[in-house]
């Protein structure tokens, strides 16, 4: 109901479109797939959407190509590599996230401990949610379930033991997931 409500939303606001051509793949396993040509010659936009959606491996989600005639005709092959650019393109200057669900860690430290706080997170890769500046400096955190323990002891051991954490509730994170990622994933299998 909500991928169709975003399609009427965009066909709406792009009235004067020539076509709104989309796809959409929806649960873990892509169970619910959809796609529409809208118009154009059948198979030439939304199965090139749908199968740049399955190449890039992505789940849950909506692509919507308006297309406005420009008074060249492409052809079926022109359409296909449109449709498909386009939602390629769009992927990769977008990005994609991986969902993740964590725990939320508050670390209360003194002020002249942040800077080696920050650059520990930063070269562990693990992203600062909110900072809080008051008497001393609340930094929270996303940080695994399983790994919370070994977390807290290395930050202990960074800050001389000088540190203290608040843990919070669980929350899904987005992560940010490359391509190189998902390959070297994909060769492990």
């Amino acid at each position: 109901d909500h991928a169709k409500r975003l399609i009427a939303e965009v066909s709406k606001t792009n009235a004067k479109a020539t076509h709104n051509c989309y796809a959409y793949l929806l649960g873990d396993d892509d169970h619910i797939q959809r796609e529409s040509d809208n118009g154009e010659p059948s198979g030439t936009a939304g199965v090139p959407i749908l199968e740049a959606l399955k190449m890039n491996q992505i789940h849950n989600v909506l692509s919507v190509v308006t297309r406005y005639f420009g008074g060249i005709k492409l052809g079926a092959g022109g359409l296909i590599r449109a449709y498909s650019n386009a939602t390629s393109s769009t992927i990769d200057s977008v990005g994609i996230v991986k969902l993740v669900l964590k725990r939320e860690l508050t670390i209360t430290i003194d002020y002249n401990q942040f800077d080696s706080l920050k650059y520990y997170l930063n070269t562990n890769e693990v992203p600062i949610e909110r900072t809080d500046y008051g008497a001393q400096v609340q930094v929270t955190v996303p940080v695994a379930e399983n790994g919370l323990k070994e977390f807290q002891e290395e930050v202990i051991n960074l800050l001389s033991g000088s540190v203290t954490f608040k843990i919070g509730n669980d929350k899904i994170f987005e992560e940010p997931f490359s391509r190189d990622k998902r390959e070297k994933t994909e060769h492990k299998k």
